[in-house]
């Protein structure tokens, strides 16, 4: 590999590890009932490249974290609205696993807040959501959902 090939692969390594990070802090975030502010301290100063028995955890890409975590607080009424158009009725957001929550908002906040491309985002997040759910139908579910938000908060790019 060349070290053009080299550093883009590091830059996409590194944005899909902000991506699961912000995920999980998202979760965190829930569950813990944590702010923002405080969650991303937490990631950054104790999980970006982190080294446990288990193994090195990646760096993430810092501004791509902080922001889908910003974006996903700022924006979670509308991407939970997006989120619950996108679901069956019967199954609003508050009723789905709160890692496909957290999930959904992180993606949502992509969707909504930022240049990503859509099918970008969707590949991303079903990517996460196989590490999440290696065994499961949630993958496939992710990506319907996901696809759906994506055409109502982006049409044109779909045109």
């Amino acid at each position: 590999m060349s070290k053009q090939s080299d550093k883009l692969a590091a830059k996409r390594q590194a944005k899909s590890a902000a991506r699961l990070y912000a995920v999980q802090a998202l979760f965190q975030m829930e569950a813990a009932g944590q702010s923002a502010d405080s969650v991303i301290r937490e990631f950054e100063d104790h999980r970006f490249g982190a080294i446990y028995e288990e193994g090195e955890m990646a760096e993430g890409h810092v501004t791509l974290f902080r922001t889908t975590v910003g974006e996903a607080v700022n924006w979670q009424a509308k991407i939970d609205q997006l989120t619950d158009r996108a679901l069956a009725t019967a199954w609003p957001i508050d009723r789905i696993d709160p890692t496909l929550r957290a999930l959904f908002r992180a993606a949502g906040a992509e969707l909504v807040g930022a240049d990503t491309p859509p099918k970008v985002v969707i590949n991303e997040y079903v990517d996460l959501a196989r590490a999440f759910f290696p065994d499961g139908k949630e993958p496939k579910f992710v990506n319907a959902v996901l696809d759906h938000m994506a055409r109502e908060a982006k049409p044109d790019a779909f045109s």
